[in-house]
């Protein structure tokens, strides 16, 4: 029993409504930001360590 589009899109509508548009694009712009910042912290820490 699997998620069927028609499912995605009825919560996407939801979503949607419930928060809006302009909203979802700052929270979408704002979890962009935390995925990069925690892969250049990560890609960081591993060149910290190789280092001798």
């Amino acid at each position: 029993m699997g998620v069927s589009i028609w499912q995605l899109l009825i919560v996407l509508l939801v979503v949607v409504v419930l928060f809006g548009s302009a909203r979802l694009r700052h929270l979408g712009s704002d979890l962009g930001g935390a995925i990069r910042g925690f892969r250049q912290a990560a890609s960081g820490d591993e060149q910290k360590d190789s280092a001798p």
